[in-house]
C-alpha cells in the first residue's frame, strides 16, 4: 500500500511532458495514427485540335483530379480565343471587323482591342514585317512544294499586297472600336493566335493552382515550373533536313517560351531557289534564305510574332533586330544548312549537328 501511494506521487510531481510521453509509450504501435503520405507529382497531359493545329497541354500535380481539370480548362480556353478571333467562323468579331471595311468602326471586346493594338505595337517595332493586315493581299502562289517556271510578273506582285497597311487600321481607345481604312483591306490573326492562346490557357492553368506545366500549340510552346520528376522541361528544335521527327538541337528550360516556326512544308522553287509561305508585307515576296527560326523569351505571344520578323527581314538583318531587343534570343537555320544564333543564344546540339557557324554581333 505504501510503495502504490509513492508511485501515484511520483507520477502528480512528473512535469506535463513526461506524462505525455508515458501516454504514448502505452499506445501499441498498430493503434498509433500514421500521417498520410503526399501523392507524387504526375504530369497529365491531353493533345486537341485546336486553330487549325496540334496542341498538347501538360499539368504537373499530385491530385489526379486537379491534373484533369486544368487541362480540360486550357483546352477549352484556347477553343473560346480560337472563336472569338477567328478568320473563318462568321460570327466572330474579327470578321465583323473585315466586313466593315472602309465603311465604319466596329465596337469590340476589350480583349480583342487589346491583341489587335499590341499587334500594331509589335508593326511598328518591325517597320512593317509583322503585318495582321496582310489577309488583304492577294493570294498568286502557290506553296505546293513543286519547281515553279517563274515568279508572277512585278506588277501583279506589286498589285497584292496594295491592301496591306498597319498604320490604316484605326482604333478608337474610349469607344473600344476597330476600323479598317479602305475597303478591300481585311485583317487575319493567325500570325499570333496560338502564342496568345497557349498565354490564356497556361495563366489560367497557373491561376487553377498549376505549378509546373508545358502548352505546345504546334511549335508554339510555353513552360513554367518543373515536370513531376524535378528535371526541367526539354524542348527540341526541329532539323529542316528531316522535318518528321528529325532534331537540330535542344533546350532545358523553365518559365519561358521557345517558339519555333519552319519554312520547309509550305513552300515552292524557282530555278532551285526556295520561296517560303511567309510574305514581305512591302515587296508581295516570298521570304528567301531561311528554313526555320527559332525565338526564346518570356512571352510566348511576342515570341510567335518575333519569329515571322525574322523570316521576312532575313538572317542578317533579322539577328540584328533580335539583338536590339531586350530578354529575347533567336537561333534560326538557313536554307544551306547553316545554324546561326544572336548574342546571347545557347542551344545544345546533337552530336551529329555543327555548332553555330557564325555569331551575331551586338
Amino acid at each position: 500500500m505504501h510503495s502504490i501511494c509513492r508511485l501515484t506521487g511520483a507520477l502528480r510531481r512528473m512535469a506535463p511532458a513526461a506524462l505525455l510521453l508515458l501516454a504514448l509509450l502505452a499506445v501499441p504501435p498498430l493503434a498509433r495514427a500514421q500521417a498520410p503520405r503526399a501523392a507524387p507529382p504526375r504530369n497529365y497531359m491531353r493533345a486537341a485540335h485546336l486553330m487549325g493545329s496540334r496542341f498538347t497541354f501538360t499539368a504537373v500535380a499530385t491530385d489526379d483530379s486537379l491534373g484533369w481539370r486544368a487541362v480540360r480548362a486550357g483546352i477549352r480556353e484556347a477553343q473560346r480565343i480560337d472563336r472569338l478571333f477567328s478568320y473563318w467562323d462568321s460570327t466572330s468579331q474579327v470578321i465583323r471587323i473585315n466586313r466593315n471595311a472602309g465603311l465604319r468602326p466596329v465596337v469590340v471586346d476589350q480583349e480583342v482591342y487589346d491583341l489587335i493594338q499590341r499587334t500594331l505595337r509589335l508593326s511598328a517595332l518591325s517597320g512593317g514585317a509583322f503585318d495582321i493586315t496582310f489577309a488583304g493581299g492577294e493570294k498568286i502562289y502557290k506553296f505546293d512544294r513543286q519547281e515553279h517556271a517563274a515568279l508572277p510578273a512585278p506588277a501583279v506582285i506589286k498589285a497584292s499586297v496594295a491592301r496591306i497597311d498597319y498604320r490604316k487600321v484605326i482604333l478608337d481607345p474610349a469607344a473600344h472600336s476597330v476600323m479598317l481604312q479602305d475597303k478591300g483591306m481585311r485583317m487575319n490573326l493567325a500570325g499570333i493566335l496560338q502564342g496568345y492562346g497557349v498565354r490564356r490557357a497556361q495563366a489560367l492553368m497557373q491561376q487553377m493552382g498549376i505549378r509546373g506545366g508545358l502548352i505546345n500549340g504546334s511549335g508554339d510552346v510555353s513552360c513554367w515550373g518543373r515536370q513531376a520528376d524535378g528535371s526541367l522541361w526539354r524542348v527540341a528544335i526541329g532539323d529542316p533536313q528531316h522535318p518528321h521527327g528529325g532534331i537540330n538541337s535542344w533546350l532545358d528550360v523553365t518559365d519561358v517560351a521557345v517558339v519555333t516556326a519552319g519554312n520547309y512544308e509550305q513552300y515552292f522553287t524557282v530555278g532551285g531557289k526556295v520561296y517560303g509561305h511567309i510574305i514581305d508585307p512591302h515587296t508581295g515576296l516570298p521570304s528567301t534564305g531561311l528554313k526555320s527560326v527559332t525565338i526564346i523569351c518570356p512571352d510566348v505571344e511576342l515570341a510567335d510574332g518575333l519569329d515571322e520578323v525574322v523570316f521576312v527581314k532575313g538572317a542578317e538583318a533579322g539577328l540584328a533586330f533580335i539583338n536590339g531587343l531586350k530578354g529575347v534570343d533567336c537561333t534560326l537555320i538557313t536554307d544551306d544548312g547553316r545554324t546561326l544564333t544572336s548574342k546571347g543564344m545557347q542551344v545544345r546540339y546533337y552530336s551529329n549537328q555543327p555548332a553555330p557557324a557564325t555569331a551575331a554581333k551586338p
